[in-house]
């Protein structure tokens, strides 16, 4: 059973939120690493591999944390960056749909169609530069 997470102060980043989640679940302080520069889900796949690397991991497996409608393109990303990791995804409904119903709202239908024309759009040119 999970404990709730309270809240203790007012978090600048999403990193810092996170950071305190973690280690009052248990998790080491040092075991967090920090990237809180990015602005997309490219440059923050980009800029984990840069940390991991400086810091010589070796990442065999990894949870990818996601809103729902955006979990493929993330780990169309981190595969890319990432190919002989295993990856686990945990997807947040964060929306009034999911996969069984998207198509039933315009809010929907924009946001599942939004992704698909991202994954395409997106990794025709990243495809081509590997």
């Amino acid at each position: 059973m999970s404990k709730s997470f309270k809240y203790t102060k007012k978090y600048s980043t999403e990193w810092e939120f996170l950071k305190d989640v973690l280690i009052q679940n248990g998790v080491e302080e040092n075991a967090v690493l920090r990237e809180d520069n990015a602005e997309n889900t490219y440059q923050n796949d980009l800029n984990s591999k840069i940390i991991t690397d400086i810091h010589n991991l070796n990442i065999k497996k990894a949870i990818i944390c996601s809103k729902d409608y955006h979990a493929r393109r993330c780990l169309m990303y981190y595969q890319l960056s990432y190919p002989k990791t295993e990856f686990m995804i945990c997807p947040s409904q964060t929306h009034d749909f999911s996969r069984d119903n998207w198509f039933k709202s315009e809010y929907g239908i924009e946001k599942a169609m939004g992704e698909l024309m991202r994954c395409g759009g997106q990794f025709k040119d990243l495809i081509r530069r590997k």
